[in-house]
């Protein structure tokens, strides 16, 4: 799977799916996005699968509107298939439909996926920090993403999609600096 990024998008995924399962019954809970409850984040994260990898491959599930847990086990056992050797993910453009303010454009999927990864890394914690649940995120996928940032500290909230960087202390775990570079606050508590 393309040296990994297929397994690592996954594995994040299902750390993702525990932030769904500790979910139940608590969707309507404020998150550290201003803008969503944690059903919202749930929301967010099925749309831009949905979006930029199940819609153009032909993937995208039927889900029930009212079982959020459903519609995410639905979305991962489509990622699964979007992901299986056979479908060769990695050795292709993928078409992205016009959205609002965005016109159609073509993505490379093997390019596109660390970005999409470290967002549902991201969007996990903060579905954990909305319902009061584990939200310790694998030190490895923290560094990885931390690393990959770009240089300036601004640059990501520039493009209005992150929050500005957040000042942290010193010194402070790698979570820690990954979240507050993406806006979060990793103090956070709903």
């Amino acid at each position: 799977m393309a040296d990994g990024v297929g397994e690592r998008h996954l594995a994040v995924c299902r750390r993702f799916g525990q932030s769904v399962c500790a979910a139940d019954g608590k969707w309507d809970r404020r998150s550290p996005c201003d803008a969503w409850d944690a059903r919202g984040v749930l929301e967010h994260v099925i749309g831009f699968h949905d979006v930029l990898l199940l819609r153009p491959l032909g993937l995208k599930p039927e889900r029930p509107r009212d079982d959020p847990q459903m519609r995410w086990e639905l979305t991962y056992g489509q990622l699964e298939e979007a992901f299986a050797p056979a479908r060769r993910l990695f050795e292709r453009v993928v078409d992205i439909p016009e959205l609002p303010g965005n016109p159609s454009t073509r993505l490379d999927a093997r390019a596109m996926m660390p970005n999409l990864t470290r967002d549902v890394l991201v969007h996990t914690w903060d579905l954990a920090r909305a319902v009061g649940a584990d939200d310790r995120l694998d030190p490895r996928w923290c560094e990885l993403f931390y690393a990959a940032l770009p240089d300036d500290a601004r640059a990501l909230s520039v493009s209005g999609m992150f929050d500005a960087p957040v000042a942290l202390g010193q010194p402070t775990d790698v979570q820690s600096k990954l979240l507050a570079r993406l806006g979060r606050n990793p103090d956070w508590r709903s």
